[in-house]
């Protein structure tokens, strides 16, 4: 490293001597690394990818391409920003710092509101996929169970929450696998089954890549893109990952082998051991496929596959609300209370907040079927606010390009593409926002969605009034001039 680049990460590095309580850098690079892995693959892969093949045919391998080419952008995006100032705890910070304190308060909370409702949903499909395994179980045992469980997981220390979420990835990650070269061993060996011989030309026999035309593709974008929900989580883990500098680059540039594999991989398989049409909304490809190889816990084992996978996404939940209201706290834009850390530096707080939110989920699970599809709906609106949550990430990145060239030219960890990419990935997103509205469910949630955004706008008039935000907004200024000041007196060095 050069004198330069080691003086301006130091000068990066060092806390604002009024910052609040730091949050602890205990998440290794095998921690970040599986962490990212784990918020690409979620439940909608084992189990929703049946109605995305079913909808789509085999142009869903390029849906899943196409998504997770446009979203790699939003990472790196994400990643340059983090790593121009390690005071950022997460990309609500730079949001506020960049677009000004209203990207801040919106982008926190709207990503607090997306996992609330991600992981109640999660507490409701562990009851049921727990009901499968165990037939008889009262649906509440599991619910409760899963809180309290997750809770204490999460309550001694980061490190806890990234070996949990260590272990649950590589769950995933064996799955996928196993079911990669289970399905290329019946390919070569030309295994005969009641849908056909399996084999690569399944891909294009059946109708050809797009069977069901153009619209048909279009359907496919507008399931798979809730799969990748969760793609951020690295974001939030900033601001308690070790070495920074060199973890956040490897995790978020692995990024595009890990669709190809895991999601591409794993379809390509799917659709060459048994054909396209055989596939059904609610049932997994997965268990349908080992079943066909003989293999008579498959359904047992992917289950329970499922489940952790439900878990996983239910722990990343309550790991990214309570540190986005711990920030949201320091901010002044959440209660004081929610802004303290214990002894361990976890915002235990916060913890207990996201865990008693998720206790509405246990509710749900007795409120009837009528409830089932609000929820749905919900749940849409949920993801299309993590399209917003992206949206904010590239603006972010179009201001700093604008207001600080210095720290862009400085920068280690350069968005590919700069700055008409980003125009292009707007245009995508448009293109996702369309397709939201091709279809009657989709496109009442889209109609919903502003209602979120007008009660935080009336939540926004009130918190901007609060002496604790209105001197965060002004910390953030003088930090930001000062970063400025120093990069500038470097550069002339």
């Amino acid at each position: 490293m050069t004198e330069h680049s080691s003086t301006h990460t130091a000068a990066r590095a060092n806390p604002h001597p009024s910052s609040p309580p730091h949050l602890a850098r205990s998440l290794s690079n095998r921690h970040i690394q599986l962490l990212a892995i784990g918020g690409a693959i979620g439940t909608g892969l084992f189990m929703g990818s049946g109605k995305t093949i079913s909808v789509a045919g085999p142009s869903v391998i390029f849906v899943y391409m196409i998504i997770g080419f446009m979203l790699f952008f939003v990472m790196r995006a994400m990643g340059q920003l983090l790593l121009s100032n390690l005071n950022y705890k997460s990309f609500s910070d730079f949001a506020g710092d960049l677009l000004g304190p209203w990207a801040g308060f919106f982008t926190g909370w709207t990503y607090w509101f997306c996992w609330v409702v991600t992981g109640v949903a999660d507490v409701i499909a562990i009851a049921g996929y727990a009901e499968q395994l165990w037939p008889g179980i009262e649906l509440w045992v599991p619910g409760i169970a899963t809180i309290i469980i997750l809770l204490l997981l999460n309550l001694p220390s980061v490190k806890a929450f990234g070996e949990t979420e260590f272990w649950f990835a590589l769950i995933k990650i064996v799955a996928i696998v196993t079911l990669i070269v289970v399905g290329l061993v019946m390919i070569f060996t030309g295994f005969k089954s009641g849908p056909g011989t399996a084999g690569f030309t399944n891909l294009w026999s059946h109708g050809g890549f797009f069977p069901k035309e153009f619209m048909g593709f279009v359907a496919g974008f507008q399931i798979a893109v809730f799969a990748f929900v969760g793609i951020e989580l690295v974001g939030t883990a900033a601001a308690e990952t070790k070495n920074p500098e060199h973890n956040l680059p490897r995790a978020i540039n692995a990024i595009p082998l890990r669709v190809m594999l895991f999601y591409v991989g794993a379809l390509i398989i799917l659709m060459s051991v048994i054909p396209w049409t055989e596939f059904k909304a609610g049932h997994s490809p997965f268990i349908a496929m080992f079943s066909l190889a003989g293999l008579g816990i498959a359904a047992t084992v992917v289950n329970l596959v499922v489940l952790t996978s439900a878990m996983s996404s239910a722990n990343s939940g309550i790991y990214s609300t309570s540190r986005m209201v711990f920030g949201l706290a320091n901010d002044g834009d959440a209660p004081k209370l929610f802004g303290r850390l214990s002894r361990r530096k976890v915002p235990q707080n916060a913890l207990f907040l996201s865990c008693v939110l998720l206790l509405a989920g246990v509710a749900l699970l007795y409120a009837g079927k009528d409830v089932g599809v609000a929820f749905d709906m919900v749940t849409t609106v949920s993801a299309v606010c993590f399209m917003f949550v992206w949206s904010i990430i590239l603006a972010s990145y179009l201001v700093f390009r604008k207001r600080r060239p210095e720290l862009h030219a400085a920068s280690p960890f350069k968005m590919p593409g700069g700055i008409p990419m980003v125009w292009v990935v707007f245009a995508f997103f448009a293109f996702l926002v369309w397709a939201l509205t091709t279809q009657p469910d989709t496109l009442t949630a889209l109609l919903v969605t502003p209602a979120w955004f007008a009660v935080l706008g009336v939540a926004y008039t009130v918190v901007r009034r609060s002496p604790v935000h209105q001197a965060r907004v002004a910390e953030w200024k003088a930090m930001a001039d000062s970063e400025t000041d120093t990069v500038n007196k470097l550069t002339v060095k």
